[in-house]
C-alpha cells in the first residue's frame, strides 16, 4: 500500500506543475503583448517618417489647415500632416496613429544654400568701385561692380589686409539685387496688415508656452505702447502692435513672431525670435539673437512715413545668428538703412535693399547683399568703403540653412529645428 505522504507529494508536484504552466502562459501572453506593442510603435515610427518625408518634399496647399489620410493597410495606418508659414520659415506637424496609439513630431523647414548664387559679398553696379582700407577681410566669392575693388587711404590708415583683397573668386554684379521671394513677402505683408482685437498678456503670468499642435495664440496691443518684460514666451505665439513695442532684457522669446510698426530691444536681451516692423527696429548693445532668428523692416506702402527711411539698427557688441534684411516696394522713397554698431557680429545673412552702414570692428560670418555701403567718421562719410570690417563666408557653419525668402536659397529643403516630439 502506498503511504499517505505519497498523496501529499503528488498534490505538491501537481501544484508546482500548475504554477509553472500558468507562469509560462502569462509569460507568453506578456511577450505577445510586448511584441504587438513594439510592432505598433515600429509601424507608427515608419508612418511618421513617411509623413515627415511627404511634408519636406511637398508644396501642396492641402496641408495648410491639416490633412488626415491613410498610408497603408486600407487606411488602418493614418497620419495627420500640417504645414504652416511661420515668419520666414515653415513649421510642420506630423502625427501617426493606430487606434489609441499616437506619435508626433513638430519641426521647422529651411532651404539649403545654392552655391552658384552664394557669395560673401554682392554689391550692385552703380559704375563706381568698392574701396577697402585698414584691416579689412573679404573671404569668399564676391559679386562686385565692373569697375572693381581697390585699396584706399582713409582716416590716416592704409589698407593692411590680404594683397589679393578678395580671398576668393570675383564676378560682375548686376544693377539690381537678386530679388527676394514675392510669395514669402506676400505672407509677411498679410501678417503686418492684420489688426486683431485687443488681447493683452495675462496679468501675473511669468511663462506662456503654446504647442504648434494647437491653434496659434495672438496678443494684440493696438496703438497702446507696450513693454514686454519679466515673461517667458515660447512656441506658437504671435505679438502684434500698431505702434512701438519694447522688448525688455527680462523677457525671453523662443520661436515667437513679432509684428509691429516699431520695435525696440533693450540691452542684454537673449532670445530666438523673428521681429518684423514697418518703420524701425532698434536693438541696443550687448544683445544675443540665437539661430535661427530674423530681423526685418518691410515697407510695402508709403503710408504716413513719407520722407523718413525705414531703419534697422544693431547696437554695439550685439550678436545675431540668422537673417537681417530690409525690403521696400517703392523705389522713389528714401532707401532703407541697416546700421551695425561697433564690434557687432552677424552669423548668417544680411540683405539690404538700401544702405548698409558698417562700423569699425564689425564681423559678418556669412553673406552680404546690398545696394550701397556707408561708412561715417567724425568728419565725413564715405560711400562704398569697407574700413576695418570682416566679411567671411567660409566662417559660417556648413550646416547653415537659409529661408526661401532669400535669393540664395536652393530648392532642397531640410529640417531646420525639432520643436516638439513624443
Amino acid at each position: 500500500m502506498l503511504k499517505a505522504s505519497a498523496l501529499y507529494m503528488v498534490i505538491v508536484i501537481t501544484l508546482m506543475i500548475g504554477v509553472i504552466c500558468s507562469a509560462l502562459i502569462v509569460a507568453a501572453y506578456l511577450y505577445k503583448s510586448q511584441y504587438q506593442a513594439k510592432f505598433r510603435i515600429d509601424q507608427l515610427r515608419n508612418n511618421l517618417n513617411s509623413g515627415i518625408t511627404i511634408l519636406i518634399g511637398s508644396k501642396d496647399s492641402i496641408y495648410k489647415d491639416g490633412h488626415t489620410f491613410g498610408l497603408f493597410n486600407d487606411d488602418a495606418d493614418s497620419v495627420t500632416l500640417k504645414k504652416t508659414d511661420w515668419g520666414i520659415f515653415d513649421v510642420c506637424a506630423a502625427s501617426a496613429f493606430i487606434k489609441r496609439d499616437t506619435l508626433y513630431k513638430v519641426f521647422s523647414l529651411a532651404n539649403q544654400i545654392d552655391s552658384a548664387k552664394w557669395g560673401v559679398l554682392y554689391l550692385i553696379d552703380e559704375d563706381r568701385p568698392v574701396s577697402v582700407s585698414g584691416n579689412t577681410v573679404i573671404r569668399g566669392n564676391a559679386f562686385i561692380p565692373k569697375s572693381g575693388i581697390r585699396t584706399a587711404y582713409v582716416d590716416n590708415q592704409a589698407y593692411t589686409g590680404d594683397q589679393h583683397i578678395v580671398n576668393g573668386k570675383t564676378f560682375d554684379s548686376e544693377r539690381k539685387l537678386p530679388p527676394l521671394s514675392m510669395a514669402r513677402l506676400g505672407q509677411l505683408q498679410k501678417q503686418l496688415s492684420v489688426s486683431p482685437a485687443m488681447n493683452n498678456l495675462p496679468v501675473g503670468v511669468d511663462s506662456i508656452a503654446r504647442s504648434f499642435l494647437e491653434p496659434t495664440v495672438s496678443y494684440s496691443f493696438g496703438k497702446t505702447a507696450k513693454t514686454i518684460s519679466h515673461v517667458n514666451l515660447k512656441g506658437n505665439i504671435i505679438l502684434y502692435s500698431d505702434t512701438t513695442l519694447v522688448i525688455d532684457s527680462t523677457a525671453r522669446l523662443n520661436n515667437v513672431l513679432v509684428f509691429a510698426r516699431g520695435i525696440v530691444v533693450k540691452s542684454g536681451f537673449r532670445g530666438n525670435c523673428q521681429l518684423f516692423a514697418t518703420d524701425s527696429i532698434s536693438v541696443e548693445r550687448d544683445c544675443k539673437f540665437s539661430y535661427p532668428s530674423c530681423l526685418g523692416v518691410l515697407r510695402f506702402t508709403t503710408g504716413n512715413t513719407v520722407g523718413l527711411p525705414a531703419k534697422l539698427t544693431i547696437g554695439d557688441r550685439t550678436d545675431c545668428e540668422g537673417l537681417i534684411f530690409s525690403y521696400q516696394k517703392d523705389d522713389k522713397q528714401l532707401p532703407p538703412v541697416i546700421s551695425l554698431g561697433n564690434k557687432a557680429r552677424v552669423l548668417g545673412q544680411i540683405y539690404s535693399m538700401g544702405i548698409l552702414n558698417l562700423r569699425a570692428g564689425t564681423t559678418i560670418n556669412g553673406s552680404v547683399f546690398t545696394k550701397r555701403f556707408l561708412y561715417q567718421s567724425e568728419f565725413t562719410r564715405y560711400e562704398n568703403y569697407l574700413i576695418n570690417v570682416s566679411l567671411d563666408s567660409r566662417a559660417l557653419s556648413p550646416y547653415y540653412l537659409s529661408s526661401d525668402l532669400t535669393p540664395v536659397a536652393g530648392r532642397p529643403k531640410k529640417i531646420l529645428q525639432w520643436l516638439e516630439a513624443n
